[in-house]
């Protein structure tokens, strides 16, 4: 008998989506279509999909895993949020500059090896080269100056390192260096519940600010 897929369920992102949708509220407020790389479950799409309607939210992920966002997709049934998209970071296909003008991407960036951490930032930065004031928004723990933020995430990253060595923790200031290089300049480093940070980067202008 044929038994159908359920819906893959990511706990993290019921805990998460409420601080996260915040920032978007205020960062996103502008904008009108956003790439999501790495969606996951497609959680935090539909849920982020219903709160700013003025938005169009494109889902991408590995090609293995599509399947779980359109049951999250297909049973929210929301107007603006398109059929997921195959998008692996280091070998693509990256949609063309001009068609978004915001890329969100949660939990993402210790999960990659470093060479795929920049290949991220490299394409996100010719998705938005035609983007003047696009905005990328990228959620997770991160490390200053080389320094664990609490107890937790030091743990964190040495199961991390322990399940696939080529991952961990980054570290904030390199991080910003490869988003400068694609033309983007940290915008807002927003402090998030359990440790975690939401770095907003913009083509509109440098500096840093912490609220």
């Amino acid at each position: 008998m044929h038994q159908e897929p359920s819906k893959p369920n990511a706990p993290s992102c019921d805990r998460n989506r409420d601080p996260i949708l915040a920032v978007l509220r205020e960062r996103f407020a502008g904008h009108r279509r956003v790439l999501e790389i790495g969606s996951g479950t497609g959680q935090h799409a539909v849920h982020f999909g219903a709160a700013m309607p003025w938005l169009d939210w494109q889902c991408s992920e590995f090609a293995d895993k599509l399947a779980g966002i359109r049951l999250w997709l297909d049973e929210a049934a929301l107007p603006n949020t398109p059929a997921p998209i195959a998008l692996d970071v280091a070998r693509g296909p990256w949609p063309a500059a001009g068609g978004f003008d915001a890329v969100f991407t949660s939990n993402t960036l210790h999960i990659m090896g470093w060479p795929e951490v920049e290949a991220f930032f490299a394409g996100v930065g010719r998705v938005l080269h035609d983007a003047p004031g696009g905005t990328l928004v990228v959620y997770g723990p991160f490390n200053y100056g080389g320094a664990y933020t609490s107890d937790s995430n030091r743990d964190f990253d040495g199961w991390l390192k322990a399940r696939d060595p080529r991952s961990g923790i980054r570290d904030f200031e390199a991080v910003a260096a490869l988003a400068s290089r694609a033309g983007l300049h940290i915008a807002a480093d927003v402090a998030m519940p359990a440790n975690n940070r939401c770095l907003v980067f913009s083509r509109r202008a440098a500096g840093r600010s912490t609220p």
